[in-house]
């Protein structure tokens, strides 16, 4: 039987943590994900904090930052209790996630698994993701994608840690659920192998396709049309989301590939300006383009 030494080792050498000694803060929901994510960040010696997000959304939910409370205590990790205040509307997963992330610091390390990143993945392609979305998350804030969740749980229990058993994640209503005890079990059944695996693999390798692109895509100024016109098209749309994107101040989410098509046909001179719908208005003038937030509409 392996020890939790061991398999602290083991698991750590298929983790990306930073150097030893480093200041991180660890997003611990109290998950069996979240609870290995703590266990291995102590375990690479890191100085590590706990951070826990109550969102308030359901009976009892305050108390399980006690749970992680009391792990960091046994760790020797430091502890940070934090509120979330969910705004009204519907999506409550994506409307929690953002809620959660606004409080938490943005070198946050989360503890997203393989699953998740082949959950992510699924999820993306579902909505007509391109390149960046079926590449799925980045290892930055993420030092546990090439673990598997059977991973996280076998730590938690030969570490003797009983994780918080969240009912939402169960429940149908959100799509993410679906994917993960539908989707995925039944994907795998046709293929006859893991396919969850497959995906996150797949992932990492389109992730370095979209990390190339966007070096390449680097030195394109999106607001000289010439330029624009003239750069390959993949090119040209990367610099064009990413212009967008800082300039809408939408933390580094992307606009839709229609709104990223119309931009290029204002850059070529087909057209003289553009709507992009909740962000704002482009425009060419001497050809230069021209981003105009008043022009901000509702999303609809």
């Amino acid at each position: 039987m392996t020890s939790s030494a061991e398999l602290r080792v083991d698991l750590l050498t298929r983790s990306n943590f930073p150097a030893a000694g480093t200041d991180v803060t660890c997003a611990v929901s109290g998950g069996a994900d979240s609870l290995a994510l703590l266990v291995l960040a102590v375990a690479a010696g890191c100085r590590v904090t706990a951070a826990h997000v109550d969102h308030g959304l359901r009976a009892g939910s305050a108390a399980e930052a006690d749970v992680v409370a009391t792990a960091a205590a046994r760790l020797g990790a430091g502890f940070r209790p934090l509120r979330a205040e969910v705004a009204p509307g519907p999506n409550l997963e994506a409307r929690a996630r953002r809620a959660r992330y606004r409080v938490l610091p943005p070198d946050v390390l989360t503890g997203h698994t393989a699953d998740d990143q082949a959950e992510t993945v699924l999820v993306n392609l579902c909505w007509g993701a391109g390149l960046d979305g079926l590449a799925g998350m980045g290892p930055e804030g993420h030092p546990l994608l090439g673990l598997r969740r059977s991973e996280t749980v076998a730590l938690c229990a030969a570490e003797g840690l009983t994780p918080v058993a969240d009912p939402s994640n169960a429940d149908p209503a959100f799509r993410r659920n679906r994917v993960r005890h539908e989707a995925l079990p039944l994907l795998s059944e046709i293929a006859r192998r893991d396919v969850a695996g497959v995906v996150a693999r797949q992932a990492a390798l389109l992730r370095a396709d979209a990390d190339l692109l966007d070096a390449l895509a680097a030195p394109i100024d999106p607001t000289d049309a010439g330029a624009l016109a003239a750069a390959p098209v993949a090119l040209a749309r990367r610099a064009v989301r990413r212009w967008l994107a800082t300039s809408a101040e939408r933390g580094g989410h992307p606009p839709d590939a229609a709104a990223v098509e119309r931009v290029l046909a204002v850059a070529r001179g087909e057209v003289r300006a553009t709507e992009v719908t909740g962000i704002g208005r482009v425009s060419r003038s001497r050809g230069r383009l021209a981003f105009d937030a008043s022009y901000r509409q509702a999303d609809g």
